[in-house]
């Protein structure tokens, strides 16, 4: 038996016993069924999924504020729900430079401590081509506009509806259809 059958033997008797492994996520039962400061009430499942999808969207467009307001180009929201399970918005922009990409991931952390979130890990290089930051539900990619062109996750993600940031986010939600 070759090498490769030999490993390939090994991987499908082990696999099916590999099971999926979701990534903690940043907030707490107890910060997620918050409604009011200091106030706290008993919601449904679908009430806290429901609140966790606005949650996320509200700050994926603050997120694309912050880096817009710091002249980060062509920045959009991509709205992945039901597309992916990897996370439920990209946030995409194009940083002018490294010190200039570095500030927008300084802004947003500092934002999301302001909101009870901390990224579960941030990717960097101390030459910015690409910066990653992952909020679990809301993952910001940063590129220099050449790794932009190159990786083409706004195509990559084509399918994806791109969400207008620039609203409040009670208006970006997407409507029910009736």
């Amino acid at each position: 038996m070759s090498t490769a059958a030999s490993v390939f033997d090994q991987f499908t008797s082990v696999a099916p016993s590999v099971t999926k492994v979701a990534a903690p996520c940043s907030r707490s039962p107890a910060q997620r069924t918050m409604r009011a400061v200091g106030e706290l009430e008993q919601v449904t499942a679908e009430e806290n999924i429901a609140g966790d999808a606005d949650d996320a969207l509200r700050f994926a467009a603050q997120v694309a504020r912050i880096a817009d307001e710091s002249k980060t180009e062509e920045v959009a929201v991509l709205d992945l729900r039901g597309l992916s399970s990897l996370t439920d918005f990209f946030v995409i922009g194009t940083g002018t430079s490294d010190r200039q990409m570095h500030a927008v991931v300084d802004l947003v952390e500092e934002h999301a401590k302001t909101v009870g979130r901390s990224p579960f890990r941030v990717a960097d290089t101390r030459k910015a081509d690409w910066i990653l930051a992952d909020y679990v539900d809301v993952i910001i990619h940063l590129f220099d506009a050449r790794h932009r062109e190159y990786y083409d996750l706004d195509g990559l993600w084509g399918d994806a509806p791109q969400i207008d940031w620039r609203q409040p986010a009670s208006q970006a939600l997407p409507r029910p259809t009736e």
